[in-house]
């Protein structure tokens, strides 16, 4: 059966209601268009950004704020840890254009809870309800939440807390279904999303190793969401959106021929193009770290990245895997892989 493939929110739609998830170091300007190519993506996504630090960014050299004009609809979601810093930071990201504004209250990070933030604030529901009342009087876009479960499983909490950011006016809530110290490797609770669904009127989105079009339909059924929030899959596989949107939501996009080695050259431009050379190589790791795992002896990908020391000698070391595991997709895309390590020397050569 498929499913409702569009959410409205205020004055924004989501066709399909497939969102990125916020991830450090991977949602930025390069990974979001390569999903754009493929298609399927409802709502793009920034990485976490610090709210105290967002009024005094440059968005036109700042990694975690530069975009282009295909980047929309695109969420920005802040990292507050108290109501003072509301103001100055939904000020500065109606400067950049945002089309929606997320609250990160899930991340488990022990560096963001010992600041105040992510997760810890789900045990100050007070302290949050004070934060998400001065968003909402800030702005009139769509103002939504992410959450884990909590620290254990508990109904009347996880609930309690839930309908308190709807009453505060969060327009959509996104659930990851793991406990504050469970791990990804850890099964998620998708169900228990689905308590939490009962409980709301307003849309929710489920969160939690959607790996694949399997992954979606199951968790989907489990959770009775209103929709999906896609993480680590977009870096595993930046097609699945598309298959998702395709195959569980029924809409008509085109699928693209899969090159991964012309894929990873799209995005080691675009990393390139777009931010200050320091800022190059860590983010290039990252994805590759991730996009590795297409190949049965994809760590030996990612190792050769990971100690390379320029993004030239990172290309090159990818290339030599590509010609080794992959031949024929480098010998169809030679002409554009050519073009990237051109681009490269250039860029090497200042």
């Amino acid at each position: 059966m498929l499913q409702n493939s569009q959410l409205n929110i205020k004055n924004l739609q989501i066709s399909p209601p497939l969102l990125l998830a916020p991830m450090a170091g991977l949602t930025h300007s390069a990974l979001r268009t390569l999903l754009l190519d493929y298609g399927g993506v409802g709502l793009l996504s920034t990485e976490m950004l610090a709210a105290r630090r967002l009024p005094v960014e440059n968005e036109k050299l700042s990694p975690f704020l530069v975009r282009t004009r295909r980047e929309s609809p695109l969420s920005y979601q802040l990292l507050i840890k108290d109501q003072e810093e509301v103001g100055p930071a939904v000020e500065a990201v109606h400067r950049f254009g945002a089309d929606a504004i997320d609250l990160n209250l899930g991340c488990p990070a022990p560096r963001v809870r010992r600041s105040g933030g992510g997760s810890s604030l789900m045990e100050m529901p007070e302290k949050v309800r004070s934060i998400v009342a001065r968003a909402r009087k800030a702005t009139s876009l769509p103002l939504t939440a992410k959450i884990r479960l909590g620290e254990v499983l508990s109904e009347d909490t996880l609930c309690h807390f839930c309908s308190m950011l709807e009453g505060e006016g969060i327009d959509l809530l996104t659930v990851h279904a793991r406990l504050r110290k469970e791990a990804f490797c850890r099964t998620p609770h998708w169900h228990w999303v689905a308590k939490v669904k009962k409980r709301l009127s307003i849309p929710v989105i489920a969160n939690g190793s959607v790996l694949s079009v399997a992954d979606a339909k199951k968790c989907l059924q489990a959770s009775g969401a209103d929709g999906l929030m896609i993480g680590r899959g977009a870096a595993f596989t930046p097609w699945l959106f598309a298959d998702i949107a395709r195959e569980v939501y029924g809409l008509d996009v085109a699928p693209l021929p899969i090159s991964l080695p012309e894929m990873y050259g799209r995005f080691v431009v675009s990393v390139c193009k777009r931010f200050l050379p320091e800022r190059r190589l860590g983010r290039m790791k990252e994805f590759t770290h991730y996009f590795a795992s297409n190949y049965a002896f994809g760590h030996n990908l990612a190792v050769k990245v990971q100690t390379s020391s320029s993004m030239l000698q990172g290309w090159e070391r990818a290339m030599d895997f590509f010609v080794r595991n992959d031949r024929e997709s480098v010998q169809a895309a030679e002409t554009e892989l050519t073009k990237v390590t051109q681009t490269l020397i250039r860029e090497q050569a200042g």
